[in-house]
């Protein structure tokens, strides 16, 4: 199984994924790790990312996936995935059954206190046209950031019928 936890930066991707990782020993990626150098730039000068700069990540991240799923292992993966098509791009040639979203969500106040209190290439002044980028998918589990993530993560392994292999606070 495949699950790509997805949001807007400073959702609480990140952190869910590595509880969630930390409960299933699950492979576990970072998909910030796979932006260029000139994503990163763009995106620390306050620039908004375009479809275009976004496709080779989500490319490589589609790839990623793809691997674990052909060697039949469980990945977690977060990725912004904020758009239907780029959600399309991720798990293309992948079965339906093979994957979930899980869509990590807060109040915008308590996202850009997250944003502003970290070290991040992403500004917290990009938030409002994350979230006006964002579509919502309606397959995905929604999953309250407000929540400590342990919690979060045993809700999320609930929903998809997986027992934890360790407990986490």
């Amino acid at each position: 199984m495949i699950l790509i936890v997805m949001g807007v930066s400073g959702s609480g991707k990140t952190t869910l994924a590595r509880t969630l990782a930390k409960l299933t020993g699950w492979q576990f990626a970072e998909g910030d790790d796979y932006h260029s150098e000139a994503n990163r730039q763009k995106m620390h000068s306050g620039i908004p990312l375009t479809d275009a700069d976004r496709a080779p990540w989500l490319a490589t991240l589609h790839a990623l996936i793809l691997q674990w799923h052909q060697r039949g292992e469980n990945g977690i993966l977060t990725c912004s995935a904020l758009k239907q098509a780029y959600r399309e791009t991720l798990t293309a040639d992948l079965p339906t059954e093979a994957y979930h979203f899980a869509l990590t969500e807060a109040p915008k106040e308590v996202i850009a206190e997250r944003m502003q209190a970290r070290q991040h290439f992403m500004p917290a002044e990009l938030l409002d046209s994350q979230l006006a980028t964002l579509e919502p998918p309606a397959d995905a589990l929604h999953v309250s950031a407000l929540d400590p993530p342990g919690v979060a993560a045993r809700k999320v392994l609930e929903s998809l019928g997986v027992t934890p292999l360790a407990e986490t606070n």
